[in-house]
């Protein structure tokens, strides 16, 4: 498609958008009375309308029902857990018993690596990516001081060649191979939180298993955000936070993936607790923990229903939406605010560049790379009502979400864009 930069056009795609009805979904803040564009779902996803209701009918249950909630609430809360498989394995592109709701990001993937990650004296090695998001890069650190080992020996980091801003994946194949059979587990994240990069997680999965490693992936910008194929990868695990693409509210739960290969092994280590113990024993309060041959398995608690309702509502909308529908206007709508963004760069003469890669490499996010203009352009866009993510030394990321984004967005904000270079 020949793309124009100019309100006509961006109207006109609009006006063709299949998923046009569903930004009147969300609520919008406001900034000088005027609703902002919002660039941040990447960080966290904006508030469904109807999210206030679901979380209305769990208050006037527990106020209506008390305890009895767990068997006679509209949606009981025993069970409230068990709806989410069938539409999140569509999202994440797993069987339904290889995936559930609990906890929140990094402990998730605490829990996960209890089971995955058994180093031996001679296999202990961790391949992450360079400038992992801070959380994981903690996580791996005290996972690797838990069993023992110094991180500096035993956490093996992938990074971008000089000069370049993205891992290419012959360099993440070249060190998994290097380190061979020293390596006990490959933990990456699927997006890579500051370029926007998706990674080979195909190739990389295969790569580890070839050399006898487990391998898991942080999900967490990936999540109903690109096309994922959790169980035809071979994938060991995998887990993923909600608040971000699937909005379902400022740090809410996180879903995991068990490969199926895996759920059915009782014996491997795992952190329990009685929720995930056999579901038809469980108010027997017998000892002996009998986990159940899913991702259930790996529950701890009771599922905490306040936080899951808005999640399940979000979820709703994705399973009517569509994943494939999704990725269409996302791959569209972030080609042209690219488009856009080119094309105020050769008007003005802006001093900046796309990191990230093209498709199939990106998702719903361009990070820019300023030259010059700085921190004093993102506090000029943000003042004005467009809402974006800054991150040191000097980027600004762009999420344009396609459930709550427009054209017409992108075409505003270039005009925006172009006033703050103007003035920068």
């Amino acid at each position: 498609m020949q793309f124009q930069n100019n309100l006509d056009f961006a109207k006109e795609l609009d006006a063709k958008d299949p998923l046009r009805k569903y930004k009147e979904e969300f609520h919008f803040p406001k900034v000088n009375d005027k609703q902002v564009i919002y660039f941040t779902g990447n960080s966290l996803g904006l508030q469904p309308k109807n999210t206030q209701a679901i979380v209305d009918e769990v208050m006037t249950d527990w106020r209506e029902l008390a305890v009895e909630g767990h068997f006679y609430a509209k949606n009981p809360w025993m069970t409230y857990h068990e709806k989410f498989a069938e539409p999140l394995a569509k999202v994440v592109g797993a069987l339904p018993k290889e995936v559930t709701v609990m906890n929140t990001l990094t402990v998730n993937l605490h829990m996960l690596m209890v089971s995955f990650y058994q180093p031996t004296e001679k296999r202990f090695k961790i391949l992450c990516e360079a400038k992992a998001f801070p959380s994981d890069q903690y996580m791996l650190e005290s996972q690797t001081k838990f069993h023992g080992f110094d991180p500096n020996e035993a956490i093996v980091e992938v990074a971008p060649r000089e000069g370049e801003h993205i891992i290419r994946t012959e360099d993440v194949l070249a060190k998994i191979e290097e380190h061979g059979d020293e390596l006990a587990l490959v933990l990456i994240g699927g997006i890579n939180y500051y370029t926007g990069q998706v990674m080979d997680m195909k190739t990389i999965t295969k790569a580890g298993h070839d050399v006898g490693a487990k391998v898991g992936w942080d999900l967490a910008h990936a999540a109903g955000n690109i096309k994922l194929e959790l169980h035809d990868w071979d994938v060991d695990f995998a887990a993923w936070c909600s608040y971000k693409y699937m909005n379902s509210g400022p740090g809410n739960m996180s879903g995991i993936f068990v490969h199926e290969k895996h759920v059915e092994n009782k014996d491997l280590n795992r952190f329990a607790g009685w929720y995930g113990h056999n579901k038809e024993r469980r108010f027997l309060m017998e000892p002996n923990f009998d986990p159940m041959t899913s991702a259930e398995g790996w529950i701890a608690s009771n599922p905490p229903i306040l936080a899951m309702a808005p999640y399940y509502t979000s979820l709703e909308m994705f399973d009517e939406v569509g994943m494939d529908a999704l990725i269409e206007k996302r791959d569209q709508i972030t080609s042209y605010l690219e488009f856009v963004i080119l094309e105020i760069a050769k008007e003005v003469g802006g001093n900046f560049e796309i990191i990230t890669p093209e498709l199939p490499f990106r998702g719903s996010q361009l990070s820019v790379l300023l030259h010059g203009a700085g921190k004093e352009l993102f506090n000029f866009l943000m003042e004005r009502g467009v809402i974006v993510d800054w991150r040191e030394p000097s980027v600004i990321r762009l999420a344009p979400v396609p459930l709550y984004t427009s054209y017409e967005d992108m075409y505003h904000f270039g005009q925006t864009l172009k006033e703050g270079l103007k003035k920068s």
